[in-house]
């Protein structure tokens, strides 16, 4: 048996779990209300404050730790959230919240204006640092990736938006080339 699908999920006081027609959960809870969708082979237990998710047979154990996998990020991104932070580097760039729309300044002619999405909030600290805020992991993830692709880390001079604590590789340019050929 799947050793993360037959964990069991720990639901909060506060959290409502529901189960909607075609395979759909609906889970309810402080910060918002997501929809999961699961497949139909597996079931959901709910007992004393936990969630179990069964499978019917092994043919399906494939799907068991991830409907398993879903449900409990949904659970804890109605209770605590989820949140991305990133940094923006190089001279002259920055950010700005008006209204719902993030204005980046990024070295290009013109300000690059990033429409926030329902279901997210952006804070933006000191020009230079955002953080990226949801219920929804996937969508909080997939936001900031966009983010971060409106001026990818140059591998050469590290400018641009990167996730904090994001590793990156310096290449050496042109000179450190020549240098380590000689």
């Amino acid at each position: 048996m799947s050793r993360i699908g037959k964990k069991p999920i720990p639901v909060p006081s506060g959290v409502k779990i529901n189960k909607l027609a075609d395979g759909r959960v609906e889970v309810q809870g402080p910060k918002g209300k997501l929809n999961v969708l699961v497949p139909a082979q597996i079931k959901l237990e709910q007992k004393d404050g936990v969630l179990t998710a069964l499978r019917q047979n092994e043919e399906h154990r494939a799907l068991h730790g991830l409907a398993r996998a879903l449900l409990a990020n949904a659970v804890h991104g109605v209770t605590q959230g989820f949140k991305k932070e990133l940094d923006i580097v190089g001279v002259g760039y920055r950010a700005e919240l008006k209204g719902k729309v993030v204005s980046f300044a990024l070295g290009k002619s013109h300000p690059v204006e990033f429409p926030i999405p329902e279901g997210i909030q952006i804070a933006v600290d000191k020009q230079t640092h955002l953080v990226v805020s949801g219920a929804d992991k996937a969508q909080v993830g997939q936001v900031a990736a966009n983010i971060r692709s409106l001026r990818p880390p140059d591998p050469y001079k590290q400018k641009g938006i990167r996730i904090t604590g994001e590793r990156l590789k310096k290449k050496a340019g042109k000179a450190g080339a020549k240098a380590g050929a000689a």
